[in-house]
């Protein structure tokens, strides 16, 4: 008698390892990174407990797919921070861009931060990882030749603001910034930052 669960409704095999890792971000949201557990991420995909191990080979395999997700998103929330500013420097929209996404996402920022930006990422990450960095230094050298930003190598600039921005993020999630004067407070750091890598001249005008 098979005693497996249910497939969830819409649900094909062609899908799986995305709805794998649409249910370890949703259990990764509710409960925290140290719950995401192979287990509980088939039962709510609606699968056997051994059929993620089809697609991931163990549950840090499962995290790194998840991490891979995340990064997307980050990507995203990023140019649309950049949009958004409607011409305003892009150092400044990419550094409150970063700060408020790991305010709205803690825990997705607690995943990214262990495996993005320690000192080795997972090879599967790598290119993703060299492809927003290549975006984020491309809009810094597009500041850089519109007047907004001093000149300097790049990738410096970009090390630097994220520098500040990561520092800025963790001490908020460890709760030394109270959340209700975080994202005033991002702005102030943000912009007293800004002070040393914006052109001078982009604010006083011909």
């Amino acid at each position: 008698m098979n005693h497996q669960p249910a497939e969830r409704a819409g649900y094909h095999h062609g899908s799986l390892p995305d709805a794998l890792v649409a249910a370890a971000l949703e259990l990764l949201d509710e409960r925290g990174l140290e719950r995401v557990t192979v287990r509980e991420v088939a039962r709510r995909a609606g699968v056997s407990p051994g059929a993620p191990f089809r697609h991931f080979a163990d549950r840090q395999a499962l995290l790194t797919a998840v991490a891979g997700r995340i990064l997307e998103e980050f990507e995203e929330w990023q140019l649309s921070a950049v949009a958004e500013a409607e011409g305003g420097p892009a150092m400044r929209a990419l550094g409150l861009g970063f700060v408020r996404f790991a305010m709205r996402h803690p825990r997705r920022f607690e995943l990214i931060k262990s495996r993005v930006f320690g000192p080795r990422q997972p090879d599967e990450l790598q290119d993703r990882l060299a492809g927003i960095e290549r975006t984020f230094t491309g809009l810094i050298v597009e500041g850089q030749r519109a007047g907004e930003l001093r000149e300097g190598d790049p990738a410096v600039l970009g090390l630097a603001g994220q520098a500040l921005v990561y520092g800025l993020s963790q001490m908020i999630a460890d709760g030394y910034i109270p959340a209700e004067q975080a994202e005033q407070l991002a702005e102030q750091v943000v912009d007293t930052f800004g002070v040393g890598v914006v052109n001078p001249a982009y604010f006083q005008g011909p």
